[in-house]
């Protein structure tokens, strides 16, 4: 096995025993980078070496399995509908917030890193439909923001989902006022 191919199988092994360990705790932010390490059996640097960070290989393991779901068939018969780029908009993000939300303890712990850390030079799964929307009205900056708004503050507002539940009576976990507020958010940024 040559050195490549040993690095990717210890990122795999690092990212299987992560999804396994934040399964088992209440608060997945606090599963351990020894804790990590020694489920993986490796040494606790791979952890560093591989990503960086705990916090990254945290944010690594829920892309990893974030990106296997968007590959599941109602996200590719949606994205292949013939439906406008508006309605394809909402059906995608209440996909992606109903997964957020059914996988709550990992939405809160990357949080932070998708807001405040995610590399803004990387286009949003949502900024093709967005420009299309718009079709030419608006400039690719804009397209940009508009895109990025939507994935911030659907993550920020299922972040703080039970605070929205006690404070506003918005309950996300039902999908009818999940997608309530979905169709509400994408028609107030596209309008």
């Amino acid at each position: 096995m040559n050195k490549d191919d040993k690095l990717n199988l210890t990122k795999e092994k690092l990212m299987a025993a992560t999804l396994c360990l934040m399964e088992d705790k209440d608060d997945p932010y606090k599963v351990t980078s020894r804790e990590i390490a020694s489920k993986a059996g490796v040494n606790v640097a791979m952890i560093n070496y591989c990503f960086e960070s705990r916090e990254n290989l945290i944010y690594s393991a829920f892309q990893n399995e974030y990106s296997k779901f968007l590959m599941n068939s109602d996200v590719i018969k949606l994205i292949n509908s013939s439906l406008p780029p508006k309605e394809i908009l909402k059906g995608l993000h209440f996909i992606v917030a109903k997964f957020l939300v059914d996988n709550y303890k990992f939405t809160r712990a990357i949080t932070s890193l998708v807001v405040f850390e995610r590399d803004l030079s990387q286009d949003a799964f949502s900024l093709q439909y967005v420009i299309k929307h718009f079709d030419g009205r608006k400039s690719l900056s804009e397209c940009k923001l508009i895109a990025y708004e939507l994935s911030t503050v659907m993550q920020l507002i299922i972040y703080r989902m039970n605070d929205l539940k006690d404070s506003f009576g918005i309950d996300l976990t039902n999908e009818a006022e999940l997608k309530h507020y979905i169709d509400l958010r994408v028609d107030l940024l596209l309008n």
